[in-house]
């Protein structure tokens, strides 16, 4: 059993090419098909801000967060948020989750993927809920196991680094991921995302910082114009098997079974999302021609509207809509309803009604 801290050899490692080349080629070009359809989209936010809060879901359930897309969709409609339940609690953490993100992509205007850049998202993912007391936007001071609930460092799966080495090896690692040697890109992250992990940086949040990393990576190197590639369902579905090729490169320096994962990861979640993608375009131009039965020109300011935000109550929607005239909103929501386009989530509330975009939802969902 792991005892002493692991000591964690510096990047780069040696990488045999030759074994990659056709998921390397594969992931490329799924990314590129992902990346020429969000180019055609004619809002990306139509497609963006409920794939990033999906993200968030999902990243978040890998550490044992338990919200759905649903569940976080609605607390964010309604404005009197004040039960501090267990299930708020993990909805709060997929919202800080997806404003790290926000801040993340933000920052990239300014800055590099950097010490500075991660230390603001981390402070960010964890400004309340769980490891809001374990020193948000700092690197840790002592040493951590990883293990099951309740073990010791005897028992620990997993013994990072000494946190005398954390400065050192997170100096290697950010030299890595910015500079221009390693031959593909993403072997580059997938690389870095594993010493990212190994190094365990953090005293709590680390996985989820890691794979925010990720999604602004691909971003920051323009292989997406749009940073809307994720890869958490991927890791969620195959969780275990995404740990145990993790320690795979850590016992025995298996870098070829880590890296095919996460080229494949990187191949299916891309193709996914451009399907994704593709039919909610396709929802989007049957709906558009569907409200010009909507005698308003108001109407497609709402169809926007309820895309990024698929679950809303009119006071939440209406700092997402251009519509100023509150008797407008109201009119046209009714119209909606009457299409079928909406539908309410409880037609016996009066007051405060939450509505729902089931469309745009169970494509989501799938």
């Amino acid at each position: 059993m792991p005892i002493k801290p692991f000591v964690l050899p510096k990047l780069p490692p040696k990488i045999d090419y030759d074994q990659l080349i056709g998921k390397i080629t594969e992931a490329h070009r799924a990314i590129a098909g992902l990346d020429s359809l969000l180019n055609a989209l004619p809002n990306p936010a139509l497609l963006g801000r409920t794939m990033q809060t999906k993200e968030a879901v999902e990243s978040s359930k890998i550490e044992g967060t338990q919200a759905t897309l649903e569940e976080v969709l609605q607390f964010e409609a309604l404005t009197n948020k004040k039960d501090e339940t267990t299930k708020q609690k993990d909805i709060n953490e997929v919202i800080n989750y997806r404003q790290a993100l926000d801040l993340g992509i933000k920052s990239l205007e300014s800055l590099p993927i950097s010490e500075n850049l991660v230390k603001k998202i981390h402070a960010t993912l964890l400004k309340s809920g769980r490891g809001a007391n374990k020193a948000p936007g700092e690197f840790r001071k002592v040493q951590v196991y990883i293990g099951k609930y309740g073990a010791s460092i005897e028992d620990a799966s997993y013994v990072p680094p000494a946190a005398n080495e954390v400065i050192p090896l997170f100096s290697n690692f950010e030299n890595y991921l910015n500079s221009d040697e390693e031959k593909d890109k993403l072997i580059q992250i997938a690389v870095a995302h594993y010493q990212f992990e190994a190094i365990h940086p953090f005293l709590d949040g680390n996985g989820r910082v890691g794979r925010l990393i990720i999604s602004l990576f691909l971003y920051e190197k323009k292989l997406l114009s749009h940073p809307f590639l994720y890869l958490s369902e991927f890791f969620e579905e195959h969780r275990q098997y995404y740990y145990e090729l993790l320690r795979g490169v850590s016992e025995k320096q298996d870098w070829l079974s880590w890296i095919k994962f996460f080229l494949d990861a990187l191949a299916i979640q891309a193709k996914k999302a451009e399907s994704t993608g593709k039919e909610i375009l396709k929802l989007y131009v049957t709906h558009k021609e569907k409200i010009s039965i909507v005698n308003s020109i108001h109407a497609i300011n709402l169809l926007d509207a309820i895309f990024v935000r698929p679950i809303f109550t009119t006071a939440s929607l209406r700092k997402f809509v251009k519509i100023k005239n509150t008797q407008t909103l109201f009119s046209l929501i009714a119209k909606f309803v009457t299409a079928g386009i909406l539908k309410e989530a409880d037609p016996k509330k009066q007051r405060n009604k939450i509505y729902i975009f089931t469309e745009l939802m169970e494509l989501l969902n799938k």
